[in-house]
């Protein structure tokens, strides 16, 4: 089986088997979703659902957000973590919203680029989910699943399987086939435990690459590359990157449903 022909039959799947997957950032403005997506790196949808709700109580658009001082900010947005860095993001990315889009989000890929505290997987999110338009957000459960079903071959750059997919997955389908990846990887394709392959809906097709013990038997081989990087000692995230000998730097890549669990610390 092609690559392309498995990819195109896992997205069947998927949409059998989450009928309804959506973003699981709340939001019902562009802007809200911009803050949410900085919110999300290295902390919870859940957690961030929660914050939020202060935040726009005390500033409820994008121009009182941007008048308001980092300090203000980071002051209700610190349980998310890395408080100063993602309320600084927040400031200045609100206050080129003002300043340069008359307070709207733009719907250009590129201009999203420009904004503070948007990478790829942000921008990628807010033109899928808020302007439905061709989408593939990169996040940690994305990198992790398509590396084990065989869609990209030990991966784990954010940009190069964003790259990778955009051959495999019709345009239309990015979006939530994404937003479905993020759910599979949540409740059956885990990282912090052994996957559930015994009820994956993909398990005659997956050659669960980096995965072991899992309790189900593994396919023939059928052309699906299996050289994915294997997993990760018992007790660490078998996609996290190996420490550095005492003394080096790492220089491990950043890592990239949205709502998506697990993210990077810096902007994705």
């Amino acid at each position: 089986m092609t690559k392309k022909k498995l990819a195109l039959e896992i997205i069947e799947r998927l949409k059998q088997e989450y009928p309804d997957a959506d973003c699981t950032l709340d939001y019902n403005q562009a802007w809200k979703l911009l803050v949410s997506v900085r919110l999300a790196a290295q902390c919870t949808d859940a957690r961030v659902n929660v914050v939020v709700q202060d935040l726009y109580a005390r500033f409820p658009d994008v121009n009182a957000l941007a008048d308001a001082s980092v300090e203000e900010i980071e002051a209700i947005v610190k349980p998310c973590g890395l408080g100063h860095s993602k309320a600084r993001d927040i400031s200045a990315c609100m206050r080129m919203l003002r300043d340069e889009y008359g307070g709207a989000v733009p719907d250009d890929f590129d201009s999203l680029l420009k904004l503070p505290g948007v990478g790829r997987k942000s921008a990628n999110l807010i033109m899928g989910d808020v302007f439905g338009k061709p989408a593939i957000v990169t996040d940690t459960h994305c990198i992790r699943l398509v590396n084990r079903m065989g869609l990209v071959d030990g991966v784990t750059e954010p940009k190069k399987v964003e790259m990778a997919l955009w051959k495999l997955i019709p345009p239309e389908e990015g979006s939530d086939f994404c937003h479905r990846l993020v759910y599979h990887g949540r409740e059956v394709c885990t990282a912090r435990t052994a996957p559930h392959c015994e009820q994956c809906c993909l398990a005659d097709l997956c050659p669960r690459n980096g995965v072991k013990n899992t309790g189900a038997p593994k396919r023939a081989k059928s052309g699906a590359p299996e050289d994915a990087p294997k997993q990760a000692k018992t007790g660490a995230p078998e996609d996290a990157p190996k420490q550095a000998k005492k003394g080096a730097p790492e220089d491990a890549p950043k890592q990239a449903k949205t709502g998506a669990a697990g993210r990077a610390g810096k902007p994705a």
